[in-house]
């Protein structure tokens, strides 16, 4: 059966265009803040989107990101919240597809068997794991994409030749590739380095490869675009609700911010039409 993001990404090449992914982190600065941005991000633009997993401890996070985490915790977020809120999500939009991100360990305590069974059921179609390698894939991917959820696997610069087919086994729905060796938001990609990375990538796989780490802007997004299936957006977003929440604005502005980002970043993918048909 067609997943949602294996569906978006033949709309997308049908329409000839690369898509926006876009990161917010779940509870940031509380659950009711994350499903107003949630249900807004199509229209403003966003093809797929990715919701982070608040952790205390996380290893590939930039501070803007890292920040979002901690305020998402403070704020009393877990990872039965998260869903819950994709449950409310899907009351609107059956469509849009929705990927988890994040890391293991609230997984692992929530129990592997039961939060695959309640992310399917609250509408989840996909998950980064990003501490997790292809050798274990028994804890967690196996049982992912038995229950019909993608399984979606990072490539880096530092992903060779003898490691990408082991990174590409098992891994479904789209190809992450991060641009940069280091941590979210540290630095902009290079993108005659990223072109020559994606289509290294695309010489073994078939599947849809998106690019991100350090997008800020929508001249950024169209750049990558011109190179990729998918630009993936994070740092700026989550930035944009920090921001928001410093300068006291209230839910609706702080929703606001982000999509007006996300408005920018949108143009860009949308510019590089031309370019990617």
């Amino acid at each position: 059966m067609t997943t949602r993001i294996e569906a978006r990404f033949q709309k997308l090449r049908d329409e000839g265009r690369p898509g926006l992914v876009t990161f917010i982190m779940a509870g940031d600065p509380d659950g009711d803040t994350t499903l107003s941005v949630m249900r807004r991000l199509p229209e403003a633009g966003a093809d797929l989107i990715e919701l982070g997993m608040p952790f205390s401890d996380p290893m590939a996070d930039g501070p803007a990101i890292q920040k979002a985490g901690l305020r998402a915790l403070k704020g009393g977020e877990t990872l039965h919240r998260t869903l819950d809120t994709v449950r409310r999500f899907r009351e609107a939009d059956g469509e849009t597809p929705v990927i988890l991100m994040g890391y293991f360990n609230p997984i692992y305590i929530y129990g592997v068997d039961s939060f695959v069974a309640d992310a399917r059921a609250a509408g989840i179609d996909g998950l980064i794991v990003v501490d997790l390698p292809p050798e274990m894939d028994a804890e967690l991917c196996l049982p992912a994409v038995e229950a019909g959820l993608n399984f979606i696997r990072l490539a880096t610069p530092t992903t060779d030749e003898k490691r990408l087919p082991t990174v590409l086994r098992n891994t479904s729905g789209f190809v992450y590739y991060v641009s940069i060796n280091g941590i979210t938001g540290s630095a902009a990609p290079d993108t005659d380095a990223v072109a020559r990375s994606v289509a290294r990538i695309k010489g073994q796989t078939d599947l849809p490869v998106a690019v991100g780490f350090g997008v800020r802007t929508g001249a950024q997004a169209e750049a990558l675009g011109r190179v990729a299936d998918a630009v993936v957006v994070g740092s700026a977003l989550v930035a944009a609700i920090e921001t928001a929440q410093t300068e006291g604005k209230d839910r609706e502005a702080a929703a606001e911010a982000v999509l007006d980002v996300v408005r920018d970043l949108s143009a860009g993918v949308r510019r590089a039409r031309l370019a990617f048909a």
